[in-house]
């Protein structure tokens, strides 16, 4: 049977990615998430999580989340605002937000919903988006919406203070949205946030913090990173955070000013059509956030355990970017020699994956090393030997 012409154009493009060394592969768990995952009957030393808590297999977690099922069934059976938002959940929204600082804060099921949410809904035709190049691509995504809706984009070279302010000087209109990642995936650097708040201040502007891999991690408690620069909670300020990553579980929130969520509510089209997550998700959470609240000793062997990688990578021929999160990013270059490092480590039972293009720029292709809490000493050292020994 011949190939349609739609098949055929599919097939021509999966063969383009194939020959640039991106072809992207799923490997299917064989255990729950943690530092040791068993994958194709394979125990693997795991570098591959956001799990930087060490949470996502916490039994106290799962055991909230079988009696949120038993107590208030499997799923949550509507929207939020039409049947759908059950006490667990309006419990967890209160939990978030006074943990975070901030009057008021929305769960979503997803990251990826709360970030589609909050740019296109801020900024329509008239507005202006001011979007750092580096942003998740959720991020690009939202400001693609606005921008679809009329709104005029332009993207600053990263973490670039002084070509920002010129675009927002430049800008003529009253509804400016500045909208940043506060911990960079891919390269783990952090925002410079209080000089994007103080612009945001200056220029009457809105600012978006994704703080999906600094919620949890950074700042007192691991209240995020905007406790990590003590800015306080702002009427200006919207902040993203995920719960799937240092949280152990899913989901994602949105905290501000109870103006600001009550419009959100109203007029955040991935909230307001979306089904809610299971309620037994939001139980879960809620010990997830005492865990956190309480995981400052986590947090201690979590840094601990970077600065171990960092002093023992220091001097190897691949780059590591100046990070001081948990995302440690070690440059290679071309995709090949990536992938081909990543499965030299994997045949040591290491799992550290290769990122290539188009998640980071042509030439950069590099290993995204993950360090969680639950890492031990020995873990971190064997990953050291390992890359020394390939160096």
């Amino acid at each position: 049977m011949n190939k349609s012409t739609l098949e055929s154009r599919l097939s021509a493009e999966l063969a383009g990615i194939a020959d640039l060394g991106l072809t992207r592969r799923r490997r299917v768990l064989e255990s729950p998430c943690g530092r040791i995952a068993t994958v194709d009957s394979r125990e693997m030393l795991n570098f591959a999580s956001n799990d930087y808590l060490g949470l996502a297999g916490n039994p106290e977690i799962a055991q909230a989340m079988a009696d949120g099922a038993i107590k208030w069934g499997p799923g949550s059976g509507a929207s939020h605002l039409v049947s759908g938002h059950l006490t667990p959940h309006a419990t967890l929204e209160d939990e978030i937000a006074a943990f975070v600082g901030y009057p008021r804060a929305l769960t979503f099921s997803t990251g990826y919903l709360a970030n589609l949410s909050v740019t296109p809904t801020l900024a329509g035709r008239g507005d202006a988006v001011f979007a750092d190049k580096l942003n998740h691509a959720s991020l690009i995504d939202a400001m693609q919406l606005a921008k679809a809706q009329g709104a005029d984009v332009q993207r600053y070279p990263h973490n670039d203070v002084v070509a920002l302010e010129k675009m927002l000087a430049a800008s003529s209109t009253s509804n400016k949205v500045i909208v940043t990642d506060a911990v960079f995936s891919m390269d783990g650097d952090l925002a410079p946030l209080p000089a994007l708040f103080a612009l945001a201040e200056r220029y009457d502007a809105w600012l978006v913090i994704d703080d999906a891999h600094g919620f949890g991690v950074l700042g007192e408690h691991g209240r995020g990173s905007l406790s990590h620069f003590n800015l306080p909670s702002h009427p200006h300020i919207l902040l993203m955070g995920t719960l799937g990553k240092a949280a152990g579980v899913g989901g994602a929130f949105v905290a501000g000013s109870d103006m600001a969520i009550e419009y959100l509510l109203q007029r955040g089209r991935s909230y307001i059509f979306t089904t809610a997550a299971p309620p037994a998700v939001a139980c879960a959470l809620s010990r997830s956030l005492q865990l956190i609240r309480d995981g400052d000793a986590l947090r201690a062997n979590l840094m601990a355990r970077l600065g171990q990688l960092r002093d023992g990578l220091a001097g190897l021929p691949w780059r590591l970017l100046p990070s001081a999160t948990a995302i440690q990013p070690l440059i290679v270059g071309a995709n090949a020699a990536a992938v081909q490092l990543s499965t030299a480590l994997w045949e040591r039972g290491l799992w550290v994956p290769a990122i290539r293009p188009p998640t980071v720029p042509k030439d950069t292709a590099r290993l995204r090393i993950s360090v969680s809490a639950a890492h031990t000493e020995a873990d971190i050292a064997r990953l050291i030997d390992a890359l020394k020994e390939l160096a």
